[in-house]
Protein backbone atom coordinates (compact mmCIF):
# COMPACT_ATOMS: atom_id res chain seq x y z
CA UNK A 1 0.00 0.00 0.00
CA UNK A 2 2.75 2.34 1.12
CA UNK A 3 5.07 1.70 -1.96
CA UNK A 4 1.84 2.41 -3.93
CA UNK A 5 1.58 5.51 -2.72
CA UNK A 6 4.87 7.06 -3.53
CA UNK A 7 4.41 5.73 -7.02
CA UNK A 8 1.42 7.77 -7.91
CA UNK A 9 2.86 10.46 -5.68
CA UNK A 10 5.99 9.98 -8.12
CA UNK A 11 3.89 9.57 -11.22
CA UNK A 12 1.96 12.94 -10.43
CA UNK A 13 4.58 15.20 -9.68
CA UNK A 14 6.87 13.61 -13.00
CA UNK A 15 3.89 15.20 -14.98
CA UNK A 16 3.40 18.51 -13.22
CA UNK A 17 7.80 19.19 -12.90
CA UNK A 18 7.37 18.38 -16.53
CA UNK A 19 4.90 21.01 -17.21
CA UNK A 20 6.53 24.28 -14.91
CA UNK A 21 10.29 23.00 -15.84
CA UNK A 22 9.66 23.04 -19.42
CA UNK A 23 11.34 25.16 -22.04
CA UNK A 24 8.97 28.32 -21.87
CA UNK A 25 9.15 28.68 -17.96
CA UNK A 26 13.13 28.70 -18.68
CA UNK A 27 12.72 30.78 -21.26
CA UNK A 28 10.97 33.26 -19.03
CA UNK A 29 13.65 33.28 -16.07
CA UNK A 30 16.18 33.82 -18.60
CA UNK A 31 14.02 36.44 -20.25
CA UNK A 32 13.30 38.62 -17.10
CA UNK A 33 17.04 38.31 -16.07
CA UNK A 34 17.89 39.83 -19.20
CA UNK A 35 15.35 42.36 -19.16
CA UNK A 36 15.87 43.37 -16.03
CA UNK A 37 19.87 43.54 -16.40
CA UNK A 38 19.05 45.77 -19.88
CA UNK A 39 16.72 48.18 -17.56
CA UNK A 40 19.29 49.11 -14.96
CA UNK A 41 22.01 49.40 -17.85
CA UNK A 42 24.18 46.44 -16.79
CA UNK A 43 23.95 47.17 -13.36
CA UNK A 44 26.00 44.13 -11.93
CA UNK A 45 28.94 45.00 -14.51
CA UNK A 46 28.99 48.53 -14.80
CA UNK A 47 28.58 49.22 -10.61
CA UNK A 48 30.24 46.07 -10.04
CA UNK A 49 33.05 48.18 -7.84
CA UNK A 50 29.98 50.16 -5.61
CA UNK A 51 27.98 47.08 -5.10
CA UNK A 52 30.90 45.14 -4.06
CA UNK A 53 31.97 48.37 -1.53
CA UNK A 54 28.31 48.52 -0.28
CA UNK A 55 27.98 44.84 0.06
CA UNK A 56 31.03 42.72 1.48
CA UNK A 57 33.44 45.52 2.13
CA UNK A 58 30.95 47.91 4.11
CA UNK A 59 30.74 44.49 6.64
CA UNK A 60 33.77 46.17 8.45
CA UNK A 61 33.48 49.62 7.82
CA UNK A 62 29.92 50.46 7.68
CA UNK A 63 28.08 50.19 11.84
CA UNK A 64 24.66 50.47 9.81
CA UNK A 65 25.04 46.78 7.77
CA UNK A 66 26.05 44.55 11.21
CA UNK A 67 24.71 46.95 14.13
CA UNK A 68 22.38 44.78 15.73
CA UNK A 69 18.27 46.78 16.51
CA UNK A 70 16.59 46.07 19.35
CA UNK A 71 13.31 46.04 17.83
CA UNK A 72 12.29 43.42 15.15
CA UNK A 73 13.94 43.96 12.67
CA UNK A 74 17.57 42.61 11.52
CA UNK A 75 21.06 43.88 10.29
CA UNK A 76 21.64 43.63 6.62
CA UNK A 77 24.10 41.37 7.24
CA UNK A 78 22.29 39.26 9.08
CA UNK A 79 19.20 39.64 6.51
CA UNK A 80 22.41 38.16 3.84
CA UNK A 81 23.38 35.16 6.16
CA UNK A 82 19.96 34.08 6.31
CA UNK A 83 19.28 34.53 2.77
CA UNK A 84 22.15 32.63 2.04
CA UNK A 85 22.22 30.35 4.74
CA UNK A 86 19.01 29.33 2.81
CA UNK A 87 20.15 29.19 -0.56
CA UNK A 88 24.32 27.76 -0.19
CA UNK A 89 22.96 24.28 0.78
CA UNK A 90 22.70 20.82 -0.77
CA UNK A 91 22.33 22.14 -4.32
CA UNK A 92 25.44 23.83 -4.20
CA UNK A 93 26.96 19.91 -3.49
CA UNK A 94 24.66 17.39 -4.63
CA UNK A 95 23.20 19.55 -7.11
CA UNK A 96 25.95 20.70 -8.94
CA UNK A 97 26.98 16.99 -8.72
CA UNK A 98 23.87 15.90 -10.21
CA UNK A 99 24.07 18.65 -13.21
CA UNK A 100 27.15 17.42 -14.23
CA UNK A 101 26.56 13.97 -13.94
CA UNK A 102 23.48 13.93 -16.16
CA UNK A 103 23.97 17.28 -18.13
CA UNK A 104 27.96 17.21 -18.62
CA UNK A 105 30.72 19.55 -17.97
CA UNK A 106 28.35 22.06 -20.17
CA UNK A 107 25.86 22.26 -17.52
CA UNK A 108 28.31 24.62 -15.35
CA UNK A 109 28.39 27.32 -17.67
CA UNK A 110 24.58 27.07 -18.12
CA UNK A 111 24.94 27.84 -14.28
CA UNK A 112 26.96 30.88 -14.63
CA UNK A 113 24.73 32.53 -17.69
CA UNK A 114 21.74 32.02 -15.57
CA UNK A 115 23.65 33.21 -12.50
CA UNK A 116 24.86 36.58 -14.30
CA UNK A 117 21.23 37.34 -15.39
CA UNK A 118 20.10 35.74 -12.34
CA UNK A 119 21.83 38.60 -10.39
CA UNK A 120 19.94 41.61 -11.45
CA UNK A 121 16.21 39.00 -11.27
CA UNK A 122 17.12 38.80 -7.11
CA UNK A 123 17.91 42.54 -7.48
CA UNK A 124 14.93 43.13 -8.62
CA UNK A 125 12.88 40.98 -6.10
CA UNK A 126 14.96 42.73 -2.95
CA UNK A 127 14.01 46.56 -4.37
CA UNK A 128 10.14 45.05 -5.21
CA UNK A 129 10.26 43.45 -1.34
CA UNK A 130 11.63 46.81 0.26
CA UNK A 131 9.20 49.26 -2.18
CA UNK A 132 6.17 47.17 -1.07
CA UNK A 133 7.26 45.97 2.71
CA UNK A 134 4.62 46.21 5.29
CA UNK A 135 4.96 46.20 9.28
CA UNK A 136 2.78 43.37 10.97
CA UNK A 137 1.05 43.64 14.03
CA UNK A 138 3.89 42.10 16.10
CA UNK A 139 6.25 45.14 14.48
CA UNK A 140 8.10 42.72 12.02
CA UNK A 141 8.58 43.63 8.36
CA UNK A 142 6.49 41.65 6.37
CA UNK A 143 7.83 42.01 2.41
CA UNK A 144 7.96 39.63 -0.35
CA UNK A 145 6.41 38.78 -3.83
CA UNK A 146 2.36 38.11 -1.94
CA UNK A 147 2.83 41.71 -1.29
CA UNK A 148 4.12 42.92 -4.38
CA UNK A 149 1.88 40.87 -6.66
CA UNK A 150 -0.99 42.14 -4.77
CA UNK A 151 -0.16 46.00 -3.76
CA UNK A 152 1.96 46.48 -7.13
CA UNK A 153 0.31 44.36 -9.61
CA UNK A 154 -3.17 44.51 -7.70
CA UNK A 155 -3.04 48.76 -8.23
CA UNK A 156 -2.71 48.12 -12.06
CA UNK A 157 -6.00 49.03 -14.10
CA UNK A 158 -8.12 45.64 -14.26
CA UNK A 159 -5.43 43.51 -12.61
CA UNK A 160 -6.75 43.82 -8.83
CA UNK A 161 -8.20 39.89 -8.91
CA UNK A 162 -4.98 39.02 -10.89
CA UNK A 163 -2.80 40.71 -8.44
CA UNK A 164 -4.58 39.34 -5.21
CA UNK A 165 -4.72 35.32 -6.90
CA UNK A 166 -0.91 35.39 -7.81
CA UNK A 167 -0.14 36.93 -4.24
CA UNK A 168 -2.50 33.82 -2.69
CA UNK A 169 -1.01 31.42 -5.24
CA UNK A 170 2.30 32.21 -4.62
CA UNK A 171 2.04 31.77 -1.00
CA UNK A 172 1.14 28.41 -1.27
CA UNK A 173 3.50 27.42 -3.53
CA UNK A 174 6.42 28.66 -0.71
CA UNK A 175 4.77 27.40 1.70
CA UNK A 176 5.07 24.06 -0.34
CA UNK A 177 8.22 24.71 -1.50
CA UNK A 178 9.66 25.56 2.10
CA UNK A 179 8.62 22.03 3.56
CA UNK A 180 10.35 20.37 -0.06
CA UNK A 181 13.61 22.22 -1.11
CA UNK A 182 14.03 23.68 2.88
CA UNK A 183 12.88 20.66 4.76
CA UNK A 184 12.74 17.46 3.27
CA UNK A 185 15.05 17.74 0.44
CA UNK A 186 17.79 19.11 2.72
CA UNK A 187 16.90 16.95 5.39
CA UNK A 188 17.41 14.07 3.36
CA UNK A 189 20.96 14.82 2.49
CA UNK A 190 22.30 15.55 6.02
CA UNK A 191 20.60 11.74 7.35
CA UNK A 192 22.32 9.90 4.19
CA UNK A 193 25.58 11.46 4.41
CA UNK A 194 25.46 11.23 8.35
CA UNK A 195 24.77 7.85 7.89
CA UNK A 196 27.14 6.98 4.61
CA UNK A 197 30.13 8.78 6.69
CA UNK A 198 29.37 7.75 10.22
CA UNK A 199 26.98 4.72 10.14
CA UNK A 200 24.51 6.51 12.71
CA UNK A 201 20.82 5.30 11.32
CA UNK A 202 18.45 7.70 9.61
CA UNK A 203 15.85 7.98 11.89
CA UNK A 204 18.30 8.50 14.97
CA UNK A 205 19.76 11.47 12.94
CA UNK A 206 16.59 12.71 11.49
CA UNK A 207 15.47 12.94 15.90
CA UNK A 208 18.35 15.06 16.43
CA UNK A 209 17.59 16.93 13.48
CA UNK A 210 14.21 17.16 14.74
CA UNK A 211 15.81 19.04 18.23
CA UNK A 212 17.92 20.88 16.33
CA UNK A 213 15.32 22.78 14.01
CA UNK A 214 12.86 23.11 16.41
CA UNK A 215 14.84 24.74 19.32
CA UNK A 216 16.24 27.64 16.83
CA UNK A 217 12.87 28.35 14.31
CA UNK A 218 10.72 28.04 17.21
CA UNK A 219 12.08 31.69 18.21
CA UNK A 220 11.26 33.10 14.93
CA UNK A 221 13.70 35.29 12.58
CA UNK A 222 15.67 36.93 15.05
CA UNK A 223 17.03 33.56 16.73
CA UNK A 224 17.73 31.94 13.10
CA UNK A 225 19.46 35.25 12.35
CA UNK A 226 21.31 35.38 15.45
CA UNK A 227 22.52 31.96 14.68
CA UNK A 228 23.13 31.98 10.52
CA UNK A 229 25.42 35.22 10.69
CA UNK A 230 28.12 32.94 12.91
CA UNK A 231 27.37 29.56 10.99
CA UNK A 232 27.64 30.87 7.50
CA UNK A 233 30.33 32.68 6.86
CA UNK A 234 31.96 30.02 9.24
CA UNK A 235 30.69 27.23 6.90
CA UNK A 236 31.50 28.98 3.54
CA UNK A 237 35.40 29.51 4.52
CA UNK A 238 35.26 25.96 5.57
CA UNK A 239 34.36 24.55 2.29
CA UNK A 240 36.00 27.12 0.09
CA UNK A 241 39.82 26.11 2.11
CA UNK A 242 38.97 22.57 1.50
CA UNK A 243 37.70 22.61 -2.18
CA UNK A 244 40.70 25.33 -3.03
CA UNK A 245 43.46 22.54 -1.25
CA UNK A 246 42.05 20.07 -4.51
CA UNK A 247 41.82 22.46 -6.85
CA UNK A 248 45.33 23.44 -6.19
CA UNK A 249 46.73 19.89 -6.08
CA UNK A 250 45.08 19.23 -9.60
CA UNK A 251 46.01 22.56 -11.03
CA UNK A 252 47.02 21.15 -13.80
CA UNK A 253 43.89 19.78 -15.09
CA UNK A 254 42.28 23.26 -15.30
CA UNK A 255 42.64 24.36 -18.54
CA UNK A 256 41.30 20.98 -19.94
CA UNK A 257 38.01 21.47 -16.92
CA UNK A 258 37.82 24.83 -18.54
CA UNK A 259 37.86 23.96 -21.97
CA UNK A 260 35.43 21.04 -21.32
CA UNK A 261 32.90 22.70 -19.48
CA UNK A 262 33.10 25.74 -22.97
CA UNK A 263 32.54 22.70 -25.26
CA UNK A 264 30.44 20.93 -23.96
CA UNK A 265 28.06 23.63 -23.37
CA UNK A 266 27.91 23.82 -27.17
CA UNK A 267 28.14 20.08 -28.39
CA UNK A 268 26.11 19.05 -30.70
CA UNK A 269 25.10 15.84 -29.33
CA UNK A 270 24.08 14.53 -25.98
CA UNK A 271 26.44 13.42 -23.60
CA UNK A 272 25.65 9.64 -23.91
CA UNK A 273 24.89 9.80 -27.47
CA UNK A 274 21.65 10.51 -29.07
CA UNK A 275 19.67 13.38 -31.37
CA UNK A 276 21.78 16.15 -33.37
CA UNK A 277 21.25 19.35 -30.52
CA UNK A 278 20.18 17.29 -27.22
CA UNK A 279 23.94 17.65 -25.75
CA UNK A 280 23.25 21.46 -25.71
CA UNK A 281 19.48 21.43 -24.33
CA UNK A 282 20.35 18.85 -21.72
CA UNK A 283 23.46 21.02 -20.60
CA UNK A 284 21.26 24.17 -20.93
CA UNK A 285 18.32 22.36 -18.50
CA UNK A 286 20.26 20.93 -16.32
CA UNK A 287 22.61 23.97 -15.63
CA UNK A 288 19.38 26.40 -15.35
CA UNK A 289 17.74 24.33 -13.01
CA UNK A 290 20.43 23.46 -10.58
CA UNK A 291 21.48 27.05 -10.86
CA UNK A 292 17.97 28.25 -9.94
CA UNK A 293 17.59 25.19 -7.33
CA UNK A 294 20.90 26.34 -5.84
CA UNK A 295 20.61 30.46 -5.85
CA UNK A 296 16.78 30.65 -6.04
CA UNK A 297 17.14 33.96 -8.28
CA UNK A 298 13.27 34.20 -9.71
CA UNK A 299 12.05 32.34 -6.87
CA UNK A 300 11.00 35.40 -4.94
CA UNK A 301 12.22 33.31 -1.49
CA UNK A 302 15.00 35.45 -0.59
CA UNK A 303 13.31 38.53 -0.82
CA UNK A 304 11.21 37.82 2.94
CA UNK A 305 13.96 37.81 4.69
CA UNK A 306 15.47 40.81 3.14
CA UNK A 307 12.32 42.82 3.51
CA UNK A 308 12.96 42.04 7.58
CA UNK A 309 16.59 44.06 7.20
CA UNK A 310 16.49 47.52 8.88
CA UNK A 311 17.81 48.65 5.39
CA UNK A 312 16.13 52.13 4.39
CA UNK A 313 17.33 52.28 0.85
CA UNK A 314 15.31 49.42 -1.75
CA UNK A 315 18.70 49.38 -4.05
CA UNK A 316 20.90 48.70 -1.00
CA UNK A 317 19.26 45.98 -0.10
CA UNK A 318 18.66 45.03 -3.73
CA UNK A 319 22.71 45.07 -4.17
CA UNK A 320 22.99 42.48 -1.47
CA UNK A 321 20.42 40.26 -3.47
CA UNK A 322 23.58 40.50 -6.34
CA UNK A 323 25.99 39.37 -3.88
CA UNK A 324 23.84 36.78 -2.64
CA UNK A 325 23.74 35.32 -6.15
CA UNK A 326 27.46 35.68 -7.10
CA UNK A 327 28.35 34.22 -3.86
CA UNK A 328 26.19 30.79 -4.50
CA UNK A 329 26.84 30.19 -7.46
CA UNK A 330 29.44 32.42 -9.42
CA UNK A 331 32.12 30.91 -6.22
CA UNK A 332 30.20 28.10 -4.40
CA UNK A 333 29.23 26.37 -6.78
CA UNK A 334 31.96 26.95 -9.41
CA UNK A 335 34.24 25.63 -6.73
CA UNK A 336 32.43 22.65 -6.23
CA UNK A 337 32.09 22.10 -10.32
CA UNK A 338 36.04 22.32 -10.36
CA UNK A 339 36.41 19.99 -7.18
CA UNK A 340 34.74 17.42 -9.22
CA UNK A 341 36.42 18.04 -12.86
CA UNK A 342 39.19 17.73 -11.65
CA UNK A 343 39.11 14.44 -9.44
CA UNK A 344 39.18 12.38 -12.67
CA UNK A 345 35.43 11.35 -12.07
CA UNK A 346 34.96 13.14 -15.27
CA UNK A 347 36.40 12.23 -18.32
CA UNK A 348 36.97 15.50 -19.87
CA UNK A 349 37.31 14.59 -23.41
CA UNK A 350 34.06 12.87 -23.83
CA UNK A 351 32.09 15.06 -21.03
CA UNK A 352 31.45 11.47 -19.29
CA UNK A 353 31.77 9.91 -16.18
CA UNK A 354 34.65 8.23 -16.61
CA UNK A 355 35.04 4.39 -15.36
CA UNK A 356 35.78 5.49 -11.69
CA UNK A 357 33.06 8.02 -11.32
CA UNK A 358 30.50 5.55 -12.65
CA UNK A 359 31.33 3.51 -9.44
CA UNK A 360 30.38 6.41 -7.30
CA UNK A 361 26.82 7.37 -7.10
CA UNK A 362 26.37 10.84 -8.61
CA UNK A 363 25.28 12.49 -5.17
CA UNK A 364 28.48 11.51 -3.99
CA UNK A 365 31.01 13.09 -6.63
CA UNK A 366 31.89 15.48 -4.16
CA UNK A 367 33.15 13.38 -1.59
CA UNK A 368 34.72 11.12 -3.36
CA UNK A 369 37.25 13.84 -4.83
CA UNK A 370 37.61 14.71 -1.50
CA UNK A 371 38.31 11.23 -0.24
CA UNK A 372 40.88 10.79 -2.98
CA UNK A 373 42.88 13.87 -1.77
CA UNK A 374 41.84 13.34 2.16
CA UNK A 375 41.21 9.86 2.43
CA UNK A 376 38.48 8.99 4.48
CA UNK A 377 38.75 12.21 6.24
CA UNK A 378 37.88 13.95 3.10
CA UNK A 379 34.57 12.03 3.29
CA UNK A 380 34.08 12.88 6.87
CA UNK A 381 34.84 16.30 5.89
CA UNK A 382 31.90 17.27 3.18
CA UNK A 383 30.01 15.20 5.37
CA UNK A 384 30.35 17.90 8.02
CA UNK A 385 29.89 20.63 5.38
CA UNK A 386 26.52 19.27 3.61
CA UNK A 387 25.51 19.04 7.54
CA UNK A 388 26.07 22.58 8.14
CA UNK A 389 24.71 23.49 4.39
CA UNK A 390 21.30 21.86 4.85
CA UNK A 391 20.94 22.42 8.41
CA UNK A 392 21.33 26.46 7.83
CA UNK A 393 19.12 26.30 4.72
CA UNK A 394 16.66 24.32 6.69
CA UNK A 395 16.53 27.37 9.02
CA UNK A 396 16.33 30.17 6.24
CA UNK A 397 13.36 28.23 4.77
CA UNK A 398 11.74 28.14 7.96
CA UNK A 399 11.13 31.99 7.72
CA UNK A 400 10.26 31.92 4.35
CA UNK A 401 7.80 29.23 5.05
CA UNK A 402 6.23 30.91 8.12
CA UNK A 403 6.04 34.50 5.97
CA UNK A 404 3.65 32.59 3.30
CA UNK A 405 1.86 31.00 6.28
CA UNK A 406 1.25 34.31 7.84
CA UNK A 407 0.26 35.99 4.77
CA UNK A 408 -2.23 33.04 4.41
CA UNK A 409 -3.40 33.01 7.97
CA UNK A 410 -2.65 35.90 9.84
CA UNK A 411 0.73 36.59 12.58
CA UNK A 412 -0.57 34.86 15.07
CA UNK A 413 -1.14 31.75 13.58
CA UNK A 414 2.35 31.47 12.26
CA UNK A 415 3.81 29.01 15.59
CA UNK A 416 1.14 26.14 13.81
CA UNK A 417 3.58 26.08 10.74
CA UNK A 418 6.76 26.43 12.76
CA UNK A 419 5.26 23.12 14.68
CA UNK A 420 4.72 21.52 11.87
CA UNK A 421 7.52 22.56 9.98
CA UNK A 422 9.79 20.90 12.73
CA UNK A 423 7.70 17.56 12.15
CA UNK A 424 8.00 17.16 8.49
CA UNK A 425 12.18 17.22 9.28
CA UNK A 426 11.75 13.49 10.82
CA UNK A 427 9.44 12.50 7.19
CA UNK A 428 12.63 14.03 5.08
CA UNK A 429 14.91 11.64 6.93
CA UNK A 430 12.72 8.74 5.52
CA UNK A 431 11.51 9.56 2.49
CA UNK A 432 13.27 8.86 -0.74
CA UNK A 433 15.80 10.87 -1.94
CA UNK A 434 14.90 10.89 -5.56
CA UNK A 435 11.56 11.77 -5.13
CA UNK A 436 12.72 14.62 -2.46
CA UNK A 437 14.63 16.08 -4.87
CA UNK A 438 11.74 15.89 -7.48
CA UNK A 439 9.14 17.19 -5.40
CA UNK A 440 11.56 20.40 -4.29
CA UNK A 441 12.08 20.77 -8.26
CA UNK A 442 8.02 20.90 -8.83
CA UNK A 443 7.50 23.35 -5.87
CA UNK A 444 10.37 25.96 -7.02
CA UNK A 445 8.86 25.94 -10.62
CA UNK A 446 5.11 26.86 -9.27
CA UNK A 447 6.82 29.31 -7.18
CA UNK A 448 8.61 30.75 -9.88
CA UNK A 449 5.97 31.44 -12.21
CA UNK A 450 3.80 34.26 -10.47
CA UNK A 451 6.97 35.95 -9.04
CA UNK A 452 8.35 36.38 -12.44
CA UNK A 453 5.43 37.36 -13.36
CA UNK A 454 4.70 40.31 -10.95
CA UNK A 455 8.92 41.54 -11.70
CA UNK A 456 8.32 41.70 -15.29
CA UNK A 457 4.97 43.37 -14.34
CA UNK A 458 6.74 46.16 -11.94
CA UNK A 459 10.10 46.01 -13.95
CA UNK A 460 9.53 50.19 -14.48
CA UNK A 461 9.44 50.47 -10.91
CA UNK A 462 12.70 48.55 -10.67
CA UNK A 463 13.94 51.07 -13.24
CA UNK A 464 12.54 54.11 -11.76
CA UNK A 465 14.48 53.54 -7.84
CA UNK A 466 17.90 52.60 -9.44
CA UNK A 467 17.89 55.54 -12.02
CA UNK A 468 17.07 57.52 -8.14
CA UNK A 469 19.58 55.69 -6.21
CA UNK A 470 22.37 55.94 -8.91
CA UNK A 471 21.35 60.14 -9.04
CA UNK A 472 21.67 60.70 -5.37
CA UNK A 473 24.27 58.29 -4.49
CA UNK A 474 26.41 58.22 -7.69
CA UNK A 475 25.87 61.51 -9.47
CA UNK A 476 25.21 63.74 -5.99
CA UNK A 477 22.09 64.92 -7.42
CA UNK A 478 19.53 66.50 -5.00
CA UNK A 479 16.56 64.57 -5.44
CA UNK A 480 13.79 63.22 -3.04
CA UNK A 481 14.73 59.59 -2.86
CA UNK A 482 12.11 56.74 -3.88
CA UNK A 483 12.08 54.32 -0.26
CA UNK A 484 8.43 53.27 0.05
CA UNK A 485 5.34 53.26 -2.49
CA UNK A 486 3.57 53.79 0.74
CA UNK A 487 3.59 57.59 1.53
CA UNK A 488 3.38 56.96 5.18
CA UNK A 489 6.76 54.71 5.48
CA UNK A 490 8.44 56.36 2.40
CA UNK A 491 8.36 59.76 4.81
CA UNK A 492 9.33 57.61 7.83
CA UNK A 493 12.11 55.92 6.16
CA UNK A 494 13.36 59.45 4.43
CA UNK A 495 13.20 60.64 8.21
CA UNK A 496 15.38 57.95 9.24
CA UNK A 497 17.53 57.88 6.41
CA UNK A 498 18.37 61.34 7.08
CA UNK A 499 19.28 60.74 10.45
CA UNK A 500 21.40 57.83 9.30
CA UNK A 501 22.98 59.83 6.99
CA UNK A 502 24.31 62.20 9.80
Amino acid sequence: MGNQIIETITNVNSAVNEAVWGWPALILLGVTGVLMTILTRFFQVTHFGHWIKSTIGAIFKDRHVRAHTKDKTISQFQSLCTALAATVGTGNIVGVAGAIAIGGPGAVFWMWLIAFFGMMTNYSENVLGILYRRKNSQGEWSGGAMYYLRDGLGAKKHCKAIGAVLAVLFSVFCLLASFGIGNMSQVNSMVSNINHSFGIPKIAVGIFLFFAVGLVTIGGIKRIAALTEKLVPFMVILYFLGAIIIICMHATAIPAVFVSIFKGAFAAKSVAGGIVGSGIALAMKMGMKRGVFSNEAGLGSSVMVHSSSNVKEPVRQGMWGIFEVFADTIIVCTLTALTILTSGDVNLATGQLSAQGMAVDSSALVSHAFELTFGKAGSIFVAVAILLFAYSTVLGWSHYGSKAFEYLFGTKATIIYRILFVVIVLAGSVIEASLAWDISDTFNGLMMLPNLIGVIALSPQVMRCTKNYVDRRLKHKKVKPMLSMFPDIQEMQEAALDSEDT
